[in-house]
């Protein structure tokens, strides 16, 4: 099977989509899949055996997010020379578009998935005048797609209510031999917190869909209390200078972390805290987990994928920073609850594997290329 991606957003960038699109590349590479990659370049255009990149801009209103100006030329070229059995598209903009007309042009079987929330992001950017438009641009782009993937229940269940059909579930995984506990480092703790303190951590976009203004109202309510800890922020993005200008003194911003650094600051933890109601999934819900934290989020979105109430976290009120507050209240108290909570959400981890999840992917693309083919014989008979 010869695979072809477009997608708007790829590593250096760092998000969830970024992260799972180095997954499935990783698995493709082990598994000597070939597959064409189409994306923005963060510098000059390059091509290689695998990748094609885009000379690319900056979107005016999330720097880190890029805008590729692909020619469809290019893409035609290399399209007509790799011979792709299906084609797969992330994202239904710039790059996106292009990968739609190939697949249109050449009657290649198409898929797409749904990864980002993006109409619902527009409240957070005075944008709500845009969102009918939106949502037709999407069941249009979408109509044209075998399948068209999301990754949980609640964001295939909006998807249907807006008339977007052929859904069908791409969930995530994790590697839990990577997120755990074992990566606890008491040098990276002590960087952040003293002995008696205890560490709560975020990690993700630094931007305003992320509600990230009411996780330090929910610190500033402890802080009243007098509690002893800190709150570590990972990551960046568009909110950072607004919300490091708040000056909380024990909020701390540490910009991006990668790799082992990363899961280790998630293993020396004590608390995973997220506010964000507008996940698709929440990939770092899971490298929590993994890790062994408890988590306080909310259950909305995603998240409710795998955040269970009472059971691997604590689910607090949608919008309430007063029961955000308390939540967190409550396990900074009660260390064995703590104990308890982290004991099963890695147990909740361990049954994630990506192994399966990417065969499960394949058995659909399998699915959908033999959908076309049998339209095609249908018609040519």
């Amino acid at each position: 099977m010869k695979i072809a991606i477009f997608t708007d957003t790829y590593a250096p960038q760092v998000n969830g989509v970024t992260k799972t699109l180095n997954r499935l590349k990783n698995y493709m590479d082990e598994n000597g899949i070939a597959y064409k990659l189409f994306f923005p370049a963060e510098g000059s255009p390059n091509e290689t055996k695998e990748t094609i990149s885009f000379y690319s801009v900056k979107f005016l209103l999330y720097p880190e997010c890029k805008i590729a100006l692909p020619t469809y030329g290019e893409v035609k070229h290399a399209l007509d020379s790799f011979q792709p059995d299906i084609i797969h598209i992330v994202t239904p903009f710039s790059v996106g578009l292009m990968g739609l007309k190939y697949a249109r042009d050449n009657n290649i079987p198409l898929v797409s998935s749904y990864h980002t929330n993006f109409v619902e992001y527009f409240k957070y950017y005075g944008l709500q005048f845009l969102e009918g438009i939106c949502w037709k641009y999407f069941n249009w782009f979408h109509s044209f797609c075998q399948i068209n993937f999301c990754p949980s229940m609640d964001t295939l269940a909006k998807l249907k209510g807006k008339g977007i059909g052929n859904l069908k579930i791409w969930d995530r995984g994790i590697e839990a031999d990577q997120f755990t506990p074992d990566n606890y480092s008491q040098e990276i703790r002590s960087q952040y917190v003293k002995p008696d303190e205890k560490l709560l951590l975020y990690v993700g976009r630094i931007a305003a869909e992320k509600e990230l203004d009411m996780l330090l109202k929910s610190a500033e309510i402890l802080n009243e209390k007098g509690y002893t800890y800190k709150l570590l922020m990972v990551g960046e993005g568009p909110q950072l200078e607004e919300l490091r200008a708040k000056n909380i003194p024990n909020v701390i911003f540490a910009g991006y972390k990668f790799g082992r650094e990363l899961q280790e600051i998630y293993a020396s933890s004590d608390i995973f805290v997220f506010p964000s109601s507008t996940e698709t999934y929440g990939n770092v819900i899971l490298e929590a987990m993994a890790s062994g934290l408890p988590v306080v989020a909310t259950l909305q979105g995603g998240v409710k994928e795998n955040l269970i109430n009472g059971v691997n976290g604590l689910a607090f009120n949608v919008g309430s920073e007063m029961d955000m507050a308390k939540k967190i209240e409550h396990l900074l108290n009660n260390g064995a609850l703590r104990q308890n909570l982290a004991h099963k959400a890695r147990a909740h981890a361990m049954e994630k594997g990506w192994q399966r999840v990417f065969e499960r992917l394949f058995n659909d693309y399998q699915t959908a290329i033999h959908s076309v083919t049998d339209k095609i014989n249908r018609l040519s008979a």
